[in-house]
């Protein structure tokens, strides 16, 4: 696809700006084709960057995305076009915006909810060095559930300065939007509410236009930059999730995250649903809450099997947490499904609200360990060492699907609070017992070391090094190290191994390593796992190796072990 120059959008016609935004979008379906990521939000959002691009001037003003999956036709229309093809490629451009990579990327983003205070931030610093620039916030209806908007709407009044906040409203974040932002939304939309809302807050609301449509888009853009320039002001667009492929129009849900490769076959995820439905069945107590991510996390099934006990909170992971705790402290039994990506925004809230008062909630956290191609805002590897030094928390990690299923239901009667973390896919496998705090043996051998591997990916690691040693005539003993916390103490203490090697999937601060390190004396620990870094996009297998777990490198190491003696 040839670059489109602000000068040749200005001067196009309507008529060539739906040419534009066609073959944007065929660039941008042919290359997510080949590459995966975020296609029906992107193809929404077309004909809205073309006309943002249009009426304002970038890189000179600031154009903040919340959460960012829709800033494709944005990196077309920037200094990128030439690189599209690499998106999500290890060493190419992120899905995501991002400073480094170009100067039309303000504010780094991939969580959502962070978009107008950035926008105030960039705003005031303008004012107080006298700069001549507009701040535009792009935001999705999704989002608008989040608190951290209505925290920073909140300063508008205190902060005495001017923002365009863009509301790109397609009733969806990633399953479809819930609550009552949405529900004024939607009235606003049907003709039959009002801007109150936002009028409140000190903004000048314009709007409801069809995001989609030029004619409509481009005077209601126009009219929002000449407000701007004396007051803070929101546009209420409108756009269509998959816009202009029937495929994603149609399954906007299905088509939010697109894979270029297939999923391996076995889903965590899965798992979790038929067992929180099997449980529910026979405990009235048992509830699931999660924030607006049911069908990722496998949850569908249950919310359509018991309505009543099944909360879609939006894009809220703190009220989430209280939600869970509340309901623990009332007697019910709350699972709270989450990617580990996302929980940690909720951490003050799982220290004193749950851990704080030892409420029975369980975590389910889907998409543990390095997740790939959505790089660093996506990758799950901080969990085991922000839980980790949380009291009353007990830390599981299940080494297969079966061992997972295993967990969730001897949960069902843990009085405690517990965290599960996992991948999203890997093998069903099978199980034994699983009471907590203990590790499983999972081959003995004769060597000055034994291996603690903590979850699949770990596990699954640990026994290719277990074959290639075996194939040299050698062995080792393998442990799955299912706990981290509370650590089996009397399986390390009992092993007559005098080193410990550690492989975990998160950050080596913190982590299992460090855990054993303090619990055993007289043996020494050496850790493997991710070095003290963001992790980028690329291939999640590839990256874990880059970052710490690199098969020949921890193979060299347990050599040099034996050589030792």
């Amino acid at each position: 696809m040839k670059h489109y120059s602000r000068g040749e959008l200005l001067s196009a016609s309507v008529s060539q700006l739906n040419t534009i935004s066609t073959e944007i979008r065929r660039e941008i379906l042919v290359t997510v084709a080949q590459r995966g990521g975020h296609l029906s939000s992107n193809l929404g959002a077309v004909e809205l960057t073309v006309a943002l691009h249009r009426v304002f001037e970038f890189p000179k003003d600031k154009l903040i995305f919340d959460v960012g999956h829709q800033c494709y036709t944005h990196k077309l229309l920037s200094d990128r076009t030439d690189r599209f093809s690499t998106l999500r490629c290890e060493g190419g451009i992120s899905g995501f915006p991002k400073r480094e990579e170009s100067e039309y990327d303000a504010y780094d983003t991939g969580h959502a909810g962070t978009a107008v205070s950035a926008a105030l931030g960039f705003a005031k610093a303008r004012d107080l060095t006298g700069g001549d620039y507009e701040v535009i916030a792009l935001v999705g209806d999704g989002s608008f559930n989040n608190g951290l908007i209505y925290e920073a709407l909140n300063s508008l009044h205190i902060l005495n300065t001017r923002i365009l906040i863009v509301l790109n409203d397609n009733g969806m974040s990633i399953s479809p939007t819930v609550g009552g932002v949405h529900e004024e939304l939607e009235g606003l939309k049907a003709g039959i509410g009002d801007a109150a809302l936002f009028s409140r807050f000190g903004l000048e609301y314009i709007g409801v236009c069809n995001g989609n449509d030029f004619e409509e888009l481009l005077p209601a853009l126009e009219r929002a930059k000449a407000a701007l320039k004396s007051q803070c002001v929101l546009l209420h667009v409108v756009t269509r999730k998959g816009q202009g492929f029937s495929f994603s129009e149609n399954a906007p849900l299905e088509t939010h995250g697109y894979r270029a490769a297939a999923p391996r076959v076995c889903a965590y995820g899965e798992a979790l649903g038929e067992e929180l439905k099997e449980l529910a069945e026979r405990d009235r107590r048992i509830v699931a809450v999660t924030a607006a991510m049911a069908d990722n996390l496998g949850l569908r099934g249950f919310f359509e099997r018991f309505p009543d006990r099944a909360f879609d909170v939006g894009i809220c992971e703190e009220h989430a947490c209280v939600l869970a705790a509340s309901l623990a402290a009332a007697g019910m039994k709350p699972y709270y499904a989450i990617y580990s990506t996302f929980l940690q925004r909720a951490f003050d809230e799982i220290v004193h609200d749950i851990c704080g008062q030892d409420l029975p909630v369980t975590f389910c956290i889907d998409h543990a360990g390095v997740t790939g191609e959505d790089g660093e805002t996506h990758q799950g590897i901080f969990d085991l060492s922000y839980l980790s030094l949380i009291p009353n928390l007990t830390i599981a990690v299940p080494r297969n699907i079966a061992e997972f299923r295993a967990m969730i239901r001897m949960s069902a009667t843990y009085p405690k609070p517990l965290a599960i973390r996992y991948p999203a896919c890997g093998s069903e496998g099978e199980c034994g017992d699983v009471t907590v705090g203990t590790f499983e043996v999972l081959a003995r051998g004769k060597a000055p070391f034994a291996v603690l591997a903590a979850g699949e990916r770990c596990v699954t690691l640990g026994e290719r090094l277990l074959a290639r040693t075996k194939a040299e005539g050698r062995s080792f003993t393998l442990i799955s190290a299912r706990y981290i916390k509370p650590l089996d103490t009397a399986c390390l203490m009992g092993l007559k191994e005098q080193t410990l090697v550690t492989l975990e999937d998160n950050v080596l601060i913190g982590g299992l390593g460090d855990a054993v390190a303090r619990s055993v004396h007289g043996k020494e620990v050496r850790s493997f796992g991710y070095r003290d870094a963001f992790i980028p996009h690329g291939k999640a297998d590839a990256l874990a190796a880059e970052y710490g777990l690199d098969e020949d490198a921890i193979f060299s190491a347990l050599g040099e072990l034996y050589a030792r003696g």
